[in-house]
């Protein structure tokens, strides 16, 4: 068979697209299959959708996805540990591993009943974090089941509660901003005992009477791209149909998005790490003085 070069040039380009595209991962909308349990095996469940993570005196417990990903989005249905959670910590986060490693943080800090949850925010690169934001919820959110979801492009990350964003952290790269771009990352989740600075600074200390304290989670879903190495790091980027998350659509939020971040900013953020100017001696990360949405 007689192939011209035109012809084998665009045989190369579809087996480099279809490379990519098999990159492109759909996880199991099933817990069971995504995750493992890493610690306190004793009580945590895993089942099907479903995730139960367990604390008291004797251990805490976690698990994290059995595959890494560079770019997509993650998202997860959380119930968080009802009562008196004072001094208890529910994480929902994206990390690599090492000194080096990078991280997009969710972190759920309780408190005495009646009081509110602290939705804790961070974002390392390169070991460096200290860029927390922080909220409280328009809600119950251990009453029932709400969306937690990070997505992650290579131009920002955006997160989500219940399909509203919270906080955007642009790519600045270019200008020496650490940006998380580089290193695939698993998702995991933990519960744990962390009284001595999750409530009031560590003043309020957890109530064991109160054990065991569980928080539920279903629904995980990752549409993102699988690492599969440093070829990962063009694969994921690439501005192609496959790897949707670098649509236009992704790129900035929308008018309504905007509105809907101004509004949680303006009535429930309750720290920013870029206003905190005692913290850093009037010498504020260079991000701060970036747009960010």
């Amino acid at each position: 068979m007689c192939v011209n070069m035109a012809q084998f040039e665009n045989l190369l380009v579809v087996l480099f697209l279809s490379a990519v595209a098999s990159s492109i991962v759909l996880v199991d909308a099933n817990f069971s299959k995504s995750m493992y349990i890493t610690w306190g095996y004793q009580h945590a469940s895993l089942q099907g959708e479903d995730l139960q993570l367990v604390l008291d005196q004797t251990s805490g417990s976690a698990a994290q996805t059995k595959k890494a990903f560079l770019f997509g989005s993650i998202e997860s249905q959380i119930k968080l540990v009802p009562g008196n959670s004072a001094g208890t910590v529910t994480a929902y986060y994206l990390s690599s591993t090492g000194s080096q490693h990078n991280e997009i943080d969710f972190e759920f800090l309780g408190n005495i009943s009646g009081q509110p949850y602290i939705v804790h925010t961070n974002i390392y690169t390169q070991g460096n974090g200290s860029r927390e934001q922080q909220f409280y919820l328009w809600f119950d959110p251990t009453a029932d089941f709400h969306n937690y979801t990070i997505h992650w492009n290579p131009i920002e990350i955006v997160w989500y509660i219940d399909s509203i964003p919270i906080r955007v952290y642009r790519n600045y790269e270019n200008e020496g901003i650490g940006f998380p771009n580089k290193q695939g990352m698993k998702v995991y989740t933990s519960l744990w005992n962390a009284d001595d600075w999750a409530t009031r600074g560590g003043v309020i200390k957890t109530n064991w009477s109160g054990a065991p304290f569980i928080a539920r989670l279903n629904h995980f879903r990752a549409r993102a791209c699988k690492w599969n190495g440093a070829i990962s790091i063009n694969q994921c980027s690439l501005n192609i149909p496959a790897n949707w998350w670098t649509s236009p659509t992704y790129k900035q939020l929308s008018y309504a998005q905007l509105g809907q971040l101004n509004w949680v900013r303006n009535n429930y953020m309750i720290y920013d790490y870029c206003r905190d100017t005692k913290r850093f001696n009037a010498q504020m990360p260079p991000e701060c003085f970036k747009s960010q949405f």
